[in-house]
C-alpha cells in the first residue's frame, strides 16, 4: 500500500500488533468498552477502508493524546488514522452542543464584553444545571472566566515600534478571551530581550476543537485561513511564537496529517516561545538577569501534545535557569480533559478517573503551584487538584529583572 506523506493514516501497514499503544492509552485503563488505539486506529481502518458503513461509534472516546502514536516502535500514526475516521463520519449524539463548544472565536466574542456577567452566572448551581440538563455540559465541570478586555485590545496599548527586531505572535483563542495575562507577559519578557511583538492579521482559532468534535468543512476553513496568513508572515522572513502546545501541535501536525493539508511554507518558522526563548540563549542573542532572593517551588506537568513535538525540554531549561526555583518533574501522565470532552456530561467520570495519577503525582509532589504549556491541563488541574497552573513564560515574566535584561540585550 502507497504511503503518502501528507496521508500518514496510511502507515498502518506497519503495524506490528504489539500491543504497546493499548498499554499506554489512558482511555483503554478507564473505560471498558473503548476497544482500544490498536483496533480503532489500524485493525479497524481496514475495514474502513472498504466501506465507511464500519466505522465505530466508539472512536468518540479517543482523548487523541497521541501517548500510542509515542509509544508506537513502528511510527504508525494511529491518533491520526482514528481522527481521520471520527472526521470522515461526522457522527455527533448531541450536534449543537458540540458545535458550541467547540465555536470558541464565536462564543468569546460573545462572552467577552459581558464578562462581569457571564462569569459569575456561568458558575452558578442554576446555570450549570441547565447546561447540563438541556445541553448535555456536565454540572460538575468549572469554565474557564471570560476576560473583559481581549488580549488584542490590550496590545493597542503596548507600543512595539521602538524594535527593530521582531517576531510575530500567534495567542490562540485562549489569550484572546480568557487569559490576555499570558500574552502581555510574552510581550513583557520580549521586549525586556530587546524584540517587538507583532500579531497576526486576522486569526482564528487553530481549530483543534472542531476537529476533534467531527466538524471537518469547519475545521478544513479555519486551517485555510490560518495557513494562508502563516505562510504569509514565514516567507517575509518572519518567526512565529505561541505560548500553547497544542494550538502548536495542531498547526505543525495535524493541519498535514489529519486534514491532508501541506504546512511545509511556514512549518519551520512556528514554534513555541519557550523553544525559541532556549536557542536564543544558547547562541548568545539574548541575555537574561533575574530577581534576587527568589524561592519558590513549582511542579513541571508534560501536556501529551508537549510531549508529542518532543519539546518539554525547552520549557524545562528556561525555568532551571531561574535562580532560587525548585522545579519538580512530573511523571508524564495524561490529564483528561482532552479540550472540550471533559466538559462533556457522557465523558466526565472518565475525564476524572484518567486524572487521577495527575492529581496523585501532584499532590506527592508537595507543590502549590504547576506549570503547564497547554491551557486545558491548566483547567483540568487547577479544578481537581485546587493549585494554581501557570505557563513558563508568566513564571519567566515574573522571575526576570525587566530593567536589567534590557540593559544587557541593548543593541
Amino acid at each position: 500500500m502507497q504511503t503518502d506523506t501528507l496521508n500518514p493514516g496510511l502507515s498502518l501497514e506497519h503495524c506490528l500488533k504489539c500491543s504497546l499503544c493499548v498499554d499506554v492509552c489512558p482511555m483503554k485503563a478507564v473505560n471498558p468498552i473503548y476497544p482500544g488505539p490498536k483496533q480503532a486506529g489500524p485493525d479497524e481502518e481496514r475495514y474502513r477502508i472498504r466501506s465507511p458503513y464500519f466505522y465505530d461509534y466508539l472512536l468518540k472516546y479517543c482523548l487523541n493524546c497521541k501517548r500510542c502514536e509515542v509509544a508506537c516502535p513502528s511510527n504508525v500514526k494511529i491518533a491520526d488514522i482514528i481522527q481521520r475516521a471520527k472526521l470522515s463520519s461526522g457522527k455527533s449524539s448531541r450536534p449543537l452542543r458540540d458545535f458550541m463548544l467547540a465555536s470558541t472565536d464565536f462564543v468569546g466574542t460573545m462572552a467577552s464584553p459581558f464578562a462581569p456577567i457571564v462569569n459569575p452566572i456561568l458558575s452558578t448551581k442554576l446555570a450549570k444545571g441547565a447546561m447540563d440538563a438541556l445541553m448535555g455540559v456536565d454540572h460538575r465541570r468549572t469554565f474557564p472566566a471570560y476576560s473583559a478586555k481581549k488580549f488584542t485590545t490590550k496590545m493597542k496599548g503596548i507600543p512595539q515600534d521602538s524594535f527593530t527586531r521582531r517576531i510575530t505572535y500567534f495567542h490562540g483563542c485562549y489569550v484572546q478571551y480568557n487569559f490576555p495575562s499570558l500574552g502581555e507577559d510574552l510581550v513583557r519578557v520580549m521586549n525586556a530581550c530587546g524584540v517587538g511583538v507583532d500579531i497576526l492579521r486576522d486569526e482564528k482559532c487553530c481549530g483543534v476543537a472542531m476537529m476533534a468534535n467531527g466538524f471537518k468543512g469547519k475545521s478544513m476553513s479555519m486551517a485555510k485561513h490560518n495557513m494562508a496568513i502563516l505562510s504569509d508572515a514565514a516567507s517575509a522572513g518572519r518567526t512565529i511564537l505561541t505560548t500553547s502546545s497544542t494550538c502548536t501541535f495542531t498547526m505543525r501536525e495535524e493541519y498535514n496529517h489529519v486534514l491532508g493539508l501541506d504546512t511545509s511554507p511556514y512549518k519551520d518558522n512556528l514554534m513555541l516561545a519557550t523553544r525559541w526563548l532556549y536557542e536564543e540563549i544558547e547562541a548568545g542573542r539574548i541575555k537574561l538577569a533575574f530577581k534576587e532572593g527568589i524561592q519558590r517551588k513549582i511542579a513541571y506537568h508534560t501536556a501529551c501534545h508537549m510531549q508529542k513535538l518532543g519539546w518539554q525540554l525547552f520549557s524545562i531549561e528556561i525555568l532551571r535557569m531561574i535562580p532560587g526555583l525548585e522545579t519538580v518533574i512530573l511523571d508524564q501522565e495524561c490529564c483528561g480533559i482532552s479540550g472540550t470532552f471533559g466538559f462533556k456530561k457522557e465523558n466526565y467520570d472518565f475525564s476524572q478517573a484518567i486524572s487521577s495519577k495527575l492529581a496523585a503525582n501532584i499532590e506527592e509532589a508537595g507543590v502549590s503551584e504547576v506549570c503547564t504549556d497547554c491551557e486545558t491541563c491548566k483547567w483540568q488541574i487547577e479544578m481537581t487538584c485546587h493549585v494554581k497552573v501557570l505557563n513558563p513564560i508568566t513564571i519567566l515574566a515574573q522571575s526576570l529583572d525587566i530593567e536589567k535584561t534590557r540593559e544587557l540585550n541593548k543593541f
